[in-house]
């Protein structure tokens, strides 16, 4: 299955050009707003590092080449980056070698937030020296960087020019809304609802069809970039429920609050019915099955690992008792991944009065928020077949 050319989705702009996570350092930003999956992502290194002792080892003379695909613009991924790195590098050491130099490519799509990821890079240890001497200093990273923008669901590197690509929290993300879900002439239409969580039986078949197009784009294109006896390591949102239309904590977190936001907008007059229908968030979170079957069905790559992982919640709270501080943390959440594409379609004045009511909802609804809402992942360790 090949990938797919430029995609049209809300308000009939060009969700790759458009879909970011919120940029700059503010509250609603998702530098300050990723601290959950930062911890997510600290709990699964023991998987990560499992993939990482796979990795063929090259000549310490050609340069060792790490992607981190949907980097988005906090640290989380610099922490990634580093933790990939020395791993490696011990790796070499443990063969009595002197390690390579090595690269990290951050790649998202064009409306990323690149220069605040870049402020937050370390500067690079330029001195001659050992690598040991350059992983010691303080505050400085041992890898050339670079941005690479542009949709992974493409080819985005020359081909075996990849020894490991990482990328975590971004496949759930699909390339395009479908079409026939914002369709009123569709028997997959979404009428009355802004996510696949809860929808009908068709809409819910579209969406999990588009992802598993997406995915089969996806893998073609790793395929051809990565090295031989490189490896992937893939984390995104999953669920465990069978049916596509229980989407777990994404549902809690799109499905719920976020829905009655958007209802409560409807209701005082302030959007019609058609431009609530006509929004859809483009996230989809996979079953096992789901993801197994585009992965034997394109035949590039075999699976060493595939498994649903129990990340926690996406809340991060210094108070739990705090309600407000809980609904606060929900709103800034969702605002932080969905934001832009809600401020594209309905303003920023409307997106402001949404995200208002999705903070007073989760108030209301603190104490469930904190017990129900509980993220699952899909983690998956790949090589070439």
């Amino acid at each position: 299955m090949t990938p797919k050319g430029d995609n049209v989705v809300v308000s009939n702009m060009k969700l790759e050009r458009m879909l970011s996570m919120k940029g700059g350092k503010g509250e609603t930003s998702y530098a300050n707003n990723s601290q959950a999956q930062a911890q997510h992502a600290r709990s699964m290194l023991h998987l990560l590092k499992e993939t990482l002792d796979g990795v063929h080892l090259n000549s310490p003379e050609e340069p060792f080449v790490v992607v981190d695909l949907g980097c988005s613009c906090g640290s989380n991924t610099i922490y990634i980056i580093d933790v990939i790195i020395k791993h490696i590098i011990k790796r070499f050491e443990a063969l009595a070698v002197d390690p390579p130099e090595f690269t990290a490519f951050f790649s998202d799509l064009p409306g990323n937030d690149f220069n605040t990821l870049f402020q937050l890079l370390p500067p690079l240890a330029t001195y001659g020296g050992s690598m040991e001497e350059c992983l010691a200093a303080d505050n400085h990273r041992s890898y050339f960087a670079a941005g690479v923008p542009g949709s992974f669901y493409r080819r985005l590197f020359p081909a075996r020019s990849i020894d490991l690509f990482h990328s975590a929290f971004s496949l759930h993300w699909l390339s395009q809304v479908p079409e026939t879900v914002v369709d009123g002439r569709s028997m997959a239409y979404n009428r009355g609802r802004v996510f696949i969580h809860g929808a009908n039986e068709a809409a819910a078949e579209a969406y999990r069809k588009q992802f598993q197009t997406d995915l089969a784009g996806f893998l073609w294109a790793r395929a051809q970039e990565l090295k031989r006896g490189g490896s992937m390591f893939l984390v995104c949102l999953g669920r465990t429920s069978l049916d596509p239309t229980d989407q777990g904590g994404a549902g809690l977190l799109f499905g719920t609050h976020f829905q009655d936001a958007w209802d409560d907008l409807v209701q005082e007059g302030l959007i019609s019915n058609e431009k609530r229908d006509s929004f859809n968030i483009p996230v989809y979170a996979p079953s096992l099955q789901d993801f197994k079957e585009v992965v034997e069905a394109d035949g590039s790559f075999s699976i060493n690992k595939l498994e649903v992982f129990k990340g926690g919640s996406p809340l991060v709270v210094n108070q739990p008792d705090d309600a407000a501080e809980v609904g606060r943390a929900l709103a800034n959440s969702c605002r932080s991944v969905s934001g832009v594409l809600v401020d594209a379609h309905i303003g920023d004045r409307l997106s402001e009065e949404l995200f208002y009511r999705v903070e007073r909802r989760a108030t209301n609804h603190a104490k469930d928020l904190l017990e129900k809402l509980q993220f699952f992942h899909i983690v998956a360790s790949l090589s070439l077949a």
